[in-house]
């Protein structure tokens, strides 16, 4: 149906452009969505049109209220606006890529007299020479342990050459450093060093292993057996390293092939990285929203999020997209150097992209299989929960109370929040006892509860009222809590559960409810009172070793209030106190010399009974 457009709309729709750009859709000033256009005209009053709309451009539409254009001289310069923009105000009805991790790069300085290995996250423009990316720890640590092992390469930041000769350093000791800082390499060699390095991460490994293999049967003839073993090992590593990759095709080709798998809600995208002919990993992108886009489309969007901030192959292989050409030309500008877009009909191409495809569907489908779980666990519970306690409307907003102390003593009650069945940490709150003398769970519970129920009803910044609450323990307890709700007024529901048979108490009802073991309602109010327990149990730590450095303090005559406060302040800790000399403890402002002897003959009796 087509959207009732205000006068203002109107006007602006009349006067786009025939030209390429971008657009910026908006609602009371937020960017909602960015897109590009080789025809201003044609595309933005097709929003408006009433033609039918897919389910999210349908509900884009429905929230416009103004829209901006911005004018390009090409196509490839709208792509590269529309690339920018959308990094620069992250739109909510744009392609947002779930997996938003900088995958790391092996970078070597070539730019330096004697280069460094080093590992880094982005590709700067700063003359080295970078090569992945890698993904996966696994991946990085395993390449950069063979090349270390192997190609003995400096990884400090000296600037070399230095004015002086410099001591080596543990690198150079364990043979992974050739020791330029202390001129122990010429400039000459260290380059023929540096330059097999960048043939072997280039795909390059046989002259690697043949000049590791002689080197070794010469250190054998000549009885370094130590030195032998090494390159043993060195060689089976890269052996092992090159045994791992699977190989697709003979030829030494670098590429990406990228398709997507749409379900009608959302889509996931698959990436296929193919480095000297090898697939060296598979990464797989979830596209929330983009279910029902056209393929072109939402692959066109996940190419400029994806490279971004990556280097793409010398060949990138694509499912669909509607302007290779510009595509490709933008590929090259980030690049920097040639790059090939193939989108392919037939033959073995076809084939990577199709199984591309299909690892796309297999994780869209895992995907959709772990949000069923997760939704069945949280929301699902919750419904299961409220169904249970046979409550009228299914609870947002559930709270947990538990109360610890030890022996009575720094009695701590928590309050831990779960909305929507998921644990909402921000809103956990607790409180220190301050009416109760000795072990009494329930006038503590009662406290706790009449203080929260009473900030519901702060003027200036009132609690969000809950719609469910837990206490833990039985009947007793419950009616405690019953208590502080009742003498607030208000009408909360409430129940308890009882550990030792997980037993649900509700109010006027004398036999418990006990749920299946199996049920998911049960695992999430074991959840909320578990976590209940460990947020108190943290606190009243905390709180108890606070308590203890107090206490050893005021039993020092002379060390008052104000003493131990600036004690506290200068040496952090009950520790740093102890470690502290007397010249040290008279240092203190408000400490005096006599006052800091005493306090440390007290501190330190017991050294003194054990010498």
């Amino acid at each position: 149906m087509a959207k009732q457009l205000t006068d203002a709309l109107k006007r602006k729709i009349a006067l786009l452009p025939d030209s390429p750009g971008c657009y910026l859709m908006k609602e009371q000033g937020e960017i909602l969505y960015v897109g590009k256009a080789f025809n201003l005209n044609n595309r933005v009053r097709s929003y408006f049109s009433s033609q039918p709309h897919s389910n999210k451009v349908q509900a884009l539409v429905d929230r416009i209220d103004d829209f901006d254009i911005i004018l390009a001289s090409t196509n490839l310069e709208a792509l590269v606006l529309e690339s920018n923009l959308i990094k620069l105000h992250r739109p909510y009805y744009n392609i947002k890529l779930m997996d938003d991790k900088h995958y790391p790069y092996i970078r070597i300085s070539v730019n330096e007299p004697f280069p460094r290995l080093t590992v880094a996250r982005r590709v700067e423009n700063d003359g080295a020479k970078y090569f992945g990316p890698y993904y996966g720890t696994s991946a990085i640590r395993q390449v950069t342990g063979v090349l270390r092992r192997t190609f003995p390469l400096r990884t400090c930041k000296l600037p070399l050459p230095g004015a002086k000769n410099l001591r080596p350093c543990l690198a150079y000791e364990m043979g992974q450093c050739l020791g330029p800082c202390a001129n122990l390499v010429s400039q000459e060699d260290y380059q023929v060093m540096v330059d097999e390095v960048i043939a072997f991460l280039k795909g390059r490994y046989k002259p690697v292993v043949d000049r590791l293999e002689k080197e070794m049967e010469q250190a054998a003839m000549e009885l370094q057996f130590e030195r032998a073993g090494e390159l043993r090992d060195s060689i089976k590593d890269i052996k092992g390293l090159m045994e791992q990759q699977n190989a697709l095709q003979t030829s030494q080709v670098d590429q990406d092939v990228i398709a997507a798998a749409q379900d009608g809600l959302d889509a996931m995208a698959q990436v296929l990285f193919i480095r000297g002919g090898k697939m060296l990993e598979a990464q797989s992108f979830s596209l929330p929203r983009e279910g029902s886009e056209p393929l072109s489309e939402v692959l066109e969007g996940f190419l400029t999020q994806f490279y971004e901030d990556r280097l793409p192959a010398r060949e990138v292989i694509v499912q669909a997209l509607n302007d290779p050409n510009t595509m490709e030309a933008w590929l090259r500008e980030k690049k920097q150097s040639a790059v090939t877009l193939t989108l392919p009909q037939r033959g073995d191409k076809l084939r990577l992209v199709d199984n591309a495809l299909q690892n796309a569907r297999d994780a869209l489908q895992k995907r959709n299989a772990r949000d069923q779980v997760v939704l069945e666990r949280t929301v699902g519970a919750v419904k299961e929960l409220a169904a249970a306690l046979h409550l009228q409307e299914v609870p947002e907003r559930i709270e947990g109370f538990d109360i610890s102390n030890t022996q009575g003593s720094q009695s701590v009650a928590s309050m831990v929040v779960f909305i929507k069945g998921e644990p909402a940490r921000k809103e956990y709150r607790h409180f220190n006892i301050k009416t109760v003398e000795g072990p009494n769970d329930f006038a503590s519970l009662h406290e706790a509860l009449s203080r929260r129920f009473a900030r519901m009803k702060d003027k200036d910044k009132p609690w969000p009222a809950p719609d469910l609450i837990l206490v833990d323990g039985g009947p007793q307890q419950l009616q405690y809590a019953l208590m502080a709700r009742d003498s607030q007024g208000l009408d909360v529901p409430m129940f308890s559960l009882a550990e030792r048979l997980e037993e649900i108490y509700l109010p006027g009802q004398d036999e418990p409810v006990v749920l299946d073991r199996h049920s998911p309602a049960l695992h999430l109010v074991q959840r909320v009172r578990d976590e209940a327990h460990r947020f108190g149990i943290t606190h009243h730590r905390k709180r108890r070793g606070k308590e203890g450095i107090r206490s050893r303090l005021e039993e020092v005559p002379g060390i008052g209030p104000a003493r131990r406060r600036a004690l506290l302040s200068a040496f952090r800790s009950m520790k740093g106190i102890l470690e502290a000399d007397v010249d040290s403890l008279a240092a203190v402002p408000g400490m005096s010399k006599a006052s800091a002897q005493a306090l440390y003959n007290a501190l330190h009796a017991n050294d003194a009974a054990n010498a």
